[in-house]
């Protein structure tokens, strides 16, 4: 999957980069310049005009970041990368990334200064259903990944001069357990040294971690890592934390010690491995708003006897490396064959040798070292017939089915080793398919293993499908003896065979897959559904399967009033608003299109595959999958363009936050509390909340002002903006609903988010929601409305009580109030909202702005218009005389305001306040106009009144 977008921007230049960038860049220039002395001194070229020439040719990139969270198996994984322009003219940078074939992504985004292009995923056309055809035809190149277990993402953009770049990419997969543990796999190939580099994965197992574990850094694709030979320690600067249920582990690099891994900047694959608790039962039932998702692995049983037939090419194409790896990969496997075992071997070319003729032999010393010569002995000649191959291999299997009287219980397998296409005999794929379908008559399954670039993999993959198995491509390396004996391994030991899932058909539909073959021991049976009765509070479950020596029927009941258990709001790392939601049923969506996506690759009706192409692209439009049948196109961002809503869920979080608020070490971070604290700070009267409405108190005076402003849904809002001198800025983004009936207004609006900006003495920002708080100030937390908490840092103290309020301190001389409006059963009218509230001001200047600031440090005056149309100044205590009449008036910076007495509702504990209301968008009453306050994006800092910056 290789996505390539060029597009072009011009914009002004943006701020200069820390000094760790530039000694990153340094450094990597001359780690550069010395791999060739002899060239430069040839050229007689100087370093430092050297690196000024280099420097000048390509975006240096600032940032590589990734974040990911795994929460019961499924990964959402967030990757961002800075791209720096410092050239004189525009320049071209490639975003490159290599993520898991099994990934889908998610969103793509793209920005360069107030400019933003988002990533919309839509159907693919018809016409370009070639391209599918094409990504399995064309044979994946070495930069494309190992074991053919990555495709690699391109975005390409021109960045202007002094100009930087920024990429975020999501992506999401289901881990799948391979040899006993799971395996999540991130690409660090920034290709440059990065002067901030920093991967974080944090992992919430319900059912418990056990054998977490950090390797190497693994890069088969470019020797040279640093690594001693036998070294399992993890790279340096990895910190690895977990507690019985949580894990965080970090990597985060120097720019030396990033050298010292490899200098052009390709470090290799990250990895984290785990596996969670689990005993002989129906498994791990995890249920969640209506989906439900089946983990079932059962351990210590005795493993099945097996019938094993190795069909090995030993055509002319497979002289040299790869017959020798495959060699070594078989005499292996052979030893680890167990005694109640048969097999045989059959080698091909253009002609079939089997090596011992119409039988399967039994496991014996004699017969291995036989077999072992064999093996030594097989050299490469002739073309490729694998047509003829699988027919001698299925008809030699079910001839020994047939004619022994073999434990009924054994699982019969064929595994099937080529490197490249059918040339001999039978050549076309359709027939092949067809063919050996019907030689193996569902009675045993074939598993293929493809070895170098020439291999059609879609074949392979195909037969694999139609026949119960399994497909591993595998490039053509030093490690392929060690990937043929992994994948060996990851069937060579059979447990259970026929297993069939079942769940009460009144309560469940759209269940995946519930029958499978076999159980290989370190793997994982998963199945994923939609439950039907809401109303049942358990879920009937069985598990029917053979092993060795009985039939195994497994039941119980699993609770479904379990929301506490699994609800993960307020996990660190779902910072995109996706997972959150409901990671169960993402992990079905997930699951439901790859069998959609396997069952039309096995059809070969044109109607059924049109069928199930509508349903996984329909299933991917959804839930915003990137999938062979949907596209990502990019479109740029409008002015006042409205984030995505996402849908509240509302289950407990009981349980679940003190969990997730002790990931560094085994204790919580400094600042948060487990108790819910006490609301400190006393709500004032200025605020802004409703339908909009302001109130500006003015103590002083003993009076209060207020207003509306009718402004759009999608509108943000500028309610203190004082960057310049304290560094703060409040913003709050607009959401749309109906009026009610009979109103006057033609549609309400209510504050959907409120940012709060800060950037002293250091950049941060919060990003409130009636669901959510995201705190950024370096590291990145997301903290769930729904459980009260506190978080403190050197200038900044959030605390949320829950499903109430979040204060907001700023170096303790200013502080927000939000107000959390949440509806059990809302009107049509009625929207989910924040109130936005000041309570202390001090800190904020005398030059601050927007709606509420720009009256925090000025008075206003109320005086009493005469008949003859004189003003007169009115004192303090003569304001209730004036209720009555209705031409008051405002004086506000020398302007004359028209105003009207009026009660207005506020949230502070007042039910009703007293105040002067000022009409037609506080027209006269506020500098400008309302338009003059509206915000280009949530993080619009604006420098000055009507100007935009950014944080």
């Amino acid at each position: 999957m290789i996505l390539w977008l060029c597009l072009c921007w011009g914009f002004s230049p943006s701020a200069g980069q820390p000094d760790s960038e530039l000694m990153a860049r340094y450094l990597e220039e001359q780690l550069l310049a010395d791999y060739s002395i002899a060239q430069q001194v040839a050229r007689r070229v100087p370093r430092q005009a050297k690196f000024l020439q280099r420097l000048e040719t390509r975006p240096r990139m600032s940032e590589f970041h990734v974040r990911s969270t795994i929460i019961s198996r499924y990964a959402f994984t967030t990757v961002s990368c800075t791209m720096v322009n410092s050239g004189s003219e525009a320049r071209e940078a490639v975003f490159e990334m290599q993520i898991p074939a099994a990934a889908f992504i998610s969103n793509f985004t793209m920005s360069i200064g107030n400019k933003t292009y988002y990533g919309e995923v839509t159907g693919k056309e018809k016409k370009n259903g070639t391209n599918d055809k094409e990504r399995h035809k064309k044979p994946p190149g070495p930069a494309e990944g190992r074991e053919n277990g990555y495709e690699t993402f391109k975005a390409s953009v021109f960045i202007p001069r002094k100009m930087q770049a920024r990429f975020i990419l999501h992506y999401e997969e289901l881990l799948q357990r391979r040899l006993g543990k799971y395996e999540y796999t991130v690409s660090i190939r920034p290709q440059q040294l990065v002067g901030r580099l920093r991967v974080e994965v944090n992992i919430l197992e319900n059912s418990g971690i056990v054998s977490l574990e950090v390797p190497p850094l693994r890069n088969s694709r470019n020797k040279g890592n640093g690594k001693a030979e036998g070294d399992v320690s993890p790279p340096p600067s990895t910190v690895i934390g977990h507690t019985k249920t949580l894990a965080k582990v970090t990597f985060n690099p120097s720019v030396v010690e990033q050298t010292r891994i490899a200098r052009n900047g390709i470090l290799g694959d990250f990895i984290i491995r785990y596996d969670v608790n689990r005993e002989l039962s129906v498994g791990d039932v995890q249920i969640l708003n209506g989906y439900f998702v089946h983990y079932f692995a059962p351990t210590d049983l005795p493993p099945l006897p097996k019938n094993v037939v190795f069909v090995l090419d030993s055509s002319a194409s497979m002289v040299g490396t790869k017959l020798k790896q495959t060699k070594e990969a078989l005499f292996t496997i052979l030893q680890d064959l167990r005694p109640e075992d048969h097999f045989n071997i059959i080698g091909f070319s253009n002609r079939i040798k089997v090596w011992q003729q119409d039988r399967l032999v039994p496991v014996t010393p004699n017969n291995i070292r036989d077999a072992k010569k064999y093996i030594h002995n097989m050299s490469p000649t002739g073309g490729t017939n694998i047509n003829g191959a699988l027919q001698t291999g299925a008809k030699l299997l079910n001839d020994y089915i047939a004619q022994n009287d073999i434990d009924a219980r054994s699982v019969s397998l064929i595994i099937f080793l080529t490197d490249g296409r059918p040339t001999v005999g039978e050549t076309q794929s359709s027939k092949i398919l067809s063919n050996t379908k019907e030689a193996i008559q569902d009675k045993f399954c074939l598993f293929t293993i493809g070895i170098g670039n020439d291999v059609d993999h879609k074949l392979l993959e195909r037969m694999a499908l139609e026949n119960c198995g399994m497909t591993r491509l595998f490039q053509e390396d030093e490690d392929a003896a060690s990937h043929l004996k992994g994948f060996y391994d990851e069937i060579g030991t059979p447990l259970l065979s026929d297993i069939r899932v079942d769940y009460p058909e009144d309560d469940v539909e759209q269940v995946t897959q519930n029958f499978f073959p076999n159980y290989f021991n370190g793997s994982e049976i998963i199945i994923a559904g939609k439950l039907i009765n809401r109303t049942s509070d358990k879920l009937h479950v069985e598990v029917t399967a053979s092993n060795s020596k009985k039939y195994i029927l497994l039941k119980t009941d699993v609770a479904i009033d379990l929301p506490s258990r699994n609800d993960i709001r307020g996990v660190p790392g779902l910072e995109d608003g996706k997972g959150d939601n409901n990671y169960i049923e993402r992990a079905w969506s997930y699951l439901t299109i790859k069998e959609l996506l396997s069952s039309r690759l096995k059809s070969d009706d044109i109607q059924e595959k049109d069928k199930l192409m509508e349903k996984a692209k329909s299933m991917a439009l959804a839930y915003n999958f990137v999938t062979p049948f949907t596209v990502l196109k990019m479109k740029e961002a409008g002015l006042h363009s409205e984030a995505p809503q996402e849908e509240f869920i509302s289950p407990s979080t009981d349980g679940i936050g003190e969990k997730v608020q002790s990931l560094q070490g085994h204790k919580a971070p400094p600042g948060i509390r487990r108790g819910q604290d006490k609301q400190r700070i006393k709500i004032s009267k200025t605020s802004a909340d409703g339908d909009p409405h302001f109130v500006i108190d003015f103590p002083s005076s003993k009076f209060s002002v207020c207003f509306n402003i009718d402004g759009e849904p999608g509108d943000i809002l500028r309610l203190v903006s004082d960057h310049k001198e304290s560094g703060v800025t409040v913003n709050g983004q607009l959401i749309g609903a109906p009026a009610p009936p009979n109103g006057h207004k033609k549609h309400r609006t209510y504050f959907s988010t409120i940012t709060i900006l800060n950037n002293k003495p250091e950049r941060s920002y919060l990003e409130i929601t009636p669901k959510r708080v995201i705190l950024d100030d370096g590291e990145r937390l997301v903290l769930s409305c729904g459980r009260s908490a506190v978080v403190r840092s050197r200038s900044l103290e959030v605390s949320i009580s829950a499903y109430s309020n979040i204060t907001v301190t700023i170096r303790d001389s200013i502080s927000f109030v939000i107000l959390i409006h949440h509806y059990k059963k809302p009107a049509p009218y009625q929207r989910n909202h924040l109130g936005f509230y000041i309570s202390n001001s001090k800190g904020l200047s005398s030059d601050s702005h927007g709606l509420l600031g720009q009256f925090l440090s000025h008075e206003v005056k109320l005086l009493q218009e005469s008949l003859n149309t004189s003003h007169q100044e009115i004192g303090q205590n003569q304001t209730g005389a004036l209720k009555a009449n209705p031409t008051n008036t405002l004086k506000v910076k020398g302007r004359l305001v028209p105003v009207v007495w009026k009660q207005r509702r506020i949230y502070n504990g007042q039910q009703e306040i007293n105040c002067w209301f000022a009409k037609n968008n506080a027209d006269k009453l506020i500098d400008g106009s309302y338009k003059d306050y509206l915000a280009s994006h949530p993080f619009d800092t604006g420098t000055s009144f009507g100007t935009i910056n950014s944080l």
